[in-house]
């Protein structure tokens, strides 16, 4: 039987590298290689290096929050992350991710080459180049103990059926992010959510270069996205995936057309949860450790707050969660140094 500690990693999503995360890719031998593919394929499609906009002076929202150089710049920041892992003594035994996560969950987990990985990723994120589809709006759903709301739950769910009743409004669940709802609409159904949605400290916020993803608005978009990519080729991954719906994908029985048809079609246009993804990683594979890949630590506060729904470890609240993490860091996030510590191969040991 194997000593190695058994993970679960999960892949950020877009938003997570910010002023902060500038300099990630700095003297990062694991990523040099790939770094340098992924710098040559951005110039053949007339775009900034990779390696240029994480070495930029200052982080311009104008530039870095931009689908088209957001998505590949997260993407090859978790990429060096990941292959950090000490595999020595980690044992990676699923994968998952948030949102544009899962794009790279399938390049991690080896459902698809590094170049298809890449062709995925930068041609979702440059779908909306010439102009926004809708917006999105984060809510939270849950007190300052983390411990959800149901009668907030329910006046948003109520608000968005009355939204969707009115003449040229649309507005849905886009994620279901652990402690928080992200809403996303058209114009007019952002307006009345923004209008409508009690103000709580700095909520409701709109996010900054984000369309209505995972909702009937990307209809056209996915439409594009089979036309774009029906060449990738899909593969059976090398360890369990869960999608945003909490459904395995597992080695030896996906189904691969399946698995093309959901990443395009489902994951595009439906409201993604990646609330259900941590809580089958939780049940179904009983890790050892929790692994959040960077740049940032955007998600470390949701997956706490989907660990209190379940009540994994026992802990049934925010105070409860941040007791745990001082003690053992069931969560361990590699955005942050000290944790990063705790799971990094020696620079010997790395690919």
């Amino acid at each position: 039987m194997s000593d190695k500690k058994r993970i679960v990693v999960v892949c950020p999503g877009r938003g997570s590298y910010t002023k902060d995360n500038l300099g990630s890719l700095a003297n990062r031998p694991s990523i040099a290689s790939d770094l340098r593919d992924i710098d040559s394929w951005r110039e053949e499609l007339g775009e900034i290096k990779i390696s240029e906009l994480d070495s930029m002076e200052k982080f311009k929202t104008s530039i870095h929050t931009k689908g088209e150089h957001a998505s590949p710049l997260i993407y090859t920041c978790s990429k060096a992350d990941f292959l950090e892992i000490n595999r020595d003594e980690f044992e990676v035994v699923a994968v998952t991710g948030n949102s544009m996560g899962w794009y790279l969950a399938l390049a991690f987990a080896g459902a698809l080459s590094p170049k298809d990985s890449f062709e995925l990723i930068q041609t979702m994120g440059s779908m909306m180049k010439t102009g926004m589809i809708g917006g999105q709006i984060i809510y939270p759903i849950v007190d300052e103990n983390w411990i959800v709301d149901e009668e907030v739950q329910q006046k948003i769910n109520d608000l968005l059926k009355e939204i969707n009743k009115k003449e040229g409004h649309e507005a849905y669940i886009s994620i279901e992010l652990g402690g928080y709802y992200v809403l996303a609409g058209n114009k007019l159904g952002l307006a009345e959510l923004t209008k409508s949605l009690p103000k709580k400290e700095n909520y409701p916020f709109q996010l900054v270069n984000h369309g209505a993803f995972h909702t009937p608005l990307f209809d056209a978009i996915s439409v594009r996205a089979f036309r774009d990519l029906d060449h990738l080729n899909f593969q059976r991954p090398q360890v369990p995936m869960i999608d945003g719906r909490g459904v395995i994908w597992q080695p030896y029985s996906t189904n691969i057309k399946e698995l093309a048809q959901y990443t395009l079609g489902h994951q595009v246009t439906e409201t993604y949860d990646f609330t259900k993804a941590i809580t089958v990683a939780l049940k179904e594979f009983s890790p050892d450790h929790i692994v959040l890949l960077g740049p940032g630590n955007s998600l470390g506060g949701a997956i706490g707050q989907i660990m209190i729904m379940n009540q994994w470890k026992d802990i049934t609240n925010k105070a409860e969660f941040s007791e745990l993490q001082k003690k053992q860091a069931y969560l361990i996030s590699m955005g942050m140094a000290q944790q990063k510590e705790k799971l990094a191969a020696p620079p010997s040991q790395r690919p």
